[in-house]
């Protein structure tokens, strides 16, 4: 049997910022144009999860030379903010595609040289299939 596209494996690419400094100031700098998924502090790092505003036409390229536009219109202060997180990363949300069927995508160098210039990594994040919250456990049938 043939695989098929499953172009709906593409999640969306997170900025995950780690730091020993308070991130707020920086997320407010990006304003709007991003979505806070989490700011706050866990024991003694300071971490921001965001995301850009969805739409249909977003590719892990896009949305990452949109993050680095961004970070490259920081003001100087701001700026220094993210040049002293001790982790700047891209990562790219994947939902593993059903049985026969794949993911292709690739990141452009411009993409790529981009993400160094702002000090970024980009990761891979694949999410395997939920367990469905009301089905009940399926009983084995004996031998």
């Amino acid at each position: 049997m043939f695989s098929k596209l499953d172009e709906s494996a593409f999640a969306n690419v997170d900025l995950d910022i780690f730091s020993s400094e308070d991130l707020q100031p920086l997320v407010e700098a990006f304003g709007n144009k991003v979505i806070e998924m989490w700011v706050g502090k866990v024991r003694r790092t300071y971490e921001a999860h965001l995301e850009l505003g969805w739409s249909n036409k977003q590719t892990p390229t896009s949305v990452i030379l949109g993050f680095c536009r961004l970070i490259e219109s920081l003001k100087p202060s701001k700026r220094k903010l993210w040049d002293n997180s001790k982790t700047r990363s891209f990562d790219i949300g994947l939902h593993a595609p059903t049985r026969n069927h794949h993911y292709w995508s690739a990141v452009s160098a411009d993409a790529v040289r981009a993400a160094a210039a702002v000090g970024a990594q980009i990761a891979i994040t694949v999410y395997g299939p939920m367990k469905a919250a009301n089905k009940k456990p399926s009983k084995k049938l004996p031998k």
